[in-house]
């Protein structure tokens, strides 16, 4: 399963290389940021997931922060966090609020849909974007970090988990082939 991951994420070189990335070289070429096996993919994709749902455009600064400090697979992480998009990110946010009710107990309140994107004016489209986010308050914050720690959790044993089929799966493989008269 490494290797397939390996083909789509940055190796350690190119980082490396990179001049923007100089200053902070000390701390990005740690070698558990950059190792790939089933324990720092599994941690990598729950802070990827869990990071995901950070609003704004601090979802991969967020993943970038949580990986330094937990040493889990930087590139893999960065990449989790693009499940969130313009297309997921409403729906997302809808199941937020809904388990934000839930948790807090409070009555249903009546969901207001978004504003609709005004292509000649996205200045005013991310205003009232952000007052409508504003409006839907606590049941949002709490819905977001609980859902957010629900996908994370899901995410790091379905990682786990698909990576001990792929090997046992190559087990078998193996073995058959050994047992094969040639």
């Amino acid at each position: 399963m490494r290797k397939q991951l390996r083909r789509f994420l940055p190796d350690h070189q190119a980082v490396h290389g990179n001049r923007w990335l100089a200053p902070f070289a000390n701390t990005l070429l740690h070698p558990r940021l950059w190792h790939l096996n089933r324990h720092s993919a599994a941690g990598a994709v729950a802070t990827g997931l869990f990071c995901g749902l950070i609003p704004g455009p601090f979802q991969m600064l967020g993943a970038a922060l949580c990986c330094l400090v937990f040493r889990v697979n930087l590139p893999l992480a960065l990449v989790t966090t693009l499940y969130t998009n313009p297309f997921t990110i409403i729906p997302l946010y809808i199941v937020a609020v809904g388990i934000g009710q839930f948790v807090l107990g409070g009555g249903h309140v009546a969901f207001a849909p978004p504003p609709e994107y005004d292509m000649r004016n996205p200045a005013g489209w991310m205003h009232a974007m952000s007052t409508w986010t504003y409006g839907l308050g606590q049941p949002l914050v709490v819905g977001l970090v609980v859902l957010a720690t629900l996908l994370a959790v899901t995410g790091y044993f379905a990682t786990k988990a698909a990576w001990r089929l792929y090997l046992i799966r190559a087990w078998r493989q193996r073995r058959a082939a050994r047992k094969r008269p040639l």
